[in-house]
């Protein structure tokens, strides 16, 4: 019992498209909300998360959570009952790895309109930043390493987020970069460069690209390597190129 109302504590078990898609962050928001205490972590297969507290409201979670929208997609949710532990707040857990069953781990999503006015936005610190990425878009399976999808399990683990990035990451309130693993920002993350067949570098930022798409126009032939690998690119319709 809490306050007379009678308290339980539920595991449920998330499978689905439901890793890299701001699953975590929702479902945090969602519990805090609901007046819950526990956590979330990413599993193997899914999503683990233990809700303590008032039945509708652990009900109430459970049904906010298969209405996320795409790209998450919710298959199955499998309750078990557990001891409460009297605890209370809640918090996204490290995620706990090992053998399971595969899941959905997403294509890489394009950059959403909100990423996108950042990039063009001469105010915002995200101006330019041609790898500006939120819960919503960015890379997912071309930077994935290991799973479950975590930072560390990606190509994105060579780049330590500055302050800003932190507060950002660390702010429930951000329903877009709370806990975001691609998150980075000009002073911390990758950055545009040209370098030439000879390696050296020619030009970094926006200058990078200018030269790069010149280079197109003009028959050349530029290799464009990104967090997961390289692509070539050619003017279709230059037949010599």
């Amino acid at each position: 019992m809490r306050g007379g109302v009678p308290v339980r504590r539920v595991a449920l078990r998330v499978r689905g498209t439901v890793q890299g898609v701001g699953f975590r962050p929702a479902a945090c928001r969602h519990a805090v909300a609901l007046g819950l205490a526990g956590f979330v972590r990413n599993v193997p297969g899914g999503v683990e998360i233990e809700a303590e507290g008032a039945t509708p409201a652990i009900d109430a979670l459970a049904e906010a959570l298969r209405g996320l929208p795409p790209p998450a997609r919710v298959e199955s949710i499998e309750p078990c009952e557990v001891p409460t532990r009297d605890e209370h707040g809640f918090a996204i857990r490290a995620s706990r790895r090992g053998a399971g069953d595969a899941f959905p781990l997403l294509p890489d999503l394009a950059t959403c309109d909100d990423c996108m006015a950042e990039v063009l936005d001469p105010g915002d610190r995200r101006h330019g930043h041609a790898f500006a990425s939120c819960t919503r878009c960015g890379p997912r399976w071309s930077i994935a390493r290991g799973l479950p999808w975590d930072r560390a399990h990606t190509s994105m683990a060579a780049f330590e987020p500055c302050a800003a990035c932190c507060e950002e990451h660390d702010d429930a309130g951000d329903d877009r970069r709370f806990h975001a693993q691609t998150l980075a920002c000009p002073n911390c993350g990758p950055r545009l460069s040209l370098i030439g067949a000879d390696g050296v570098e020619r030009a970094r930022d926006e200058r990078a690209l200018r030269v790069a798409a010149g280079t197109l126009r003009a028959g050349g032939i530029v290799a464009l390597r990104g967090l997961g690998g390289f692509q070539l690119l050619v003017d279709a319709r230059d037949e010599e190129a």
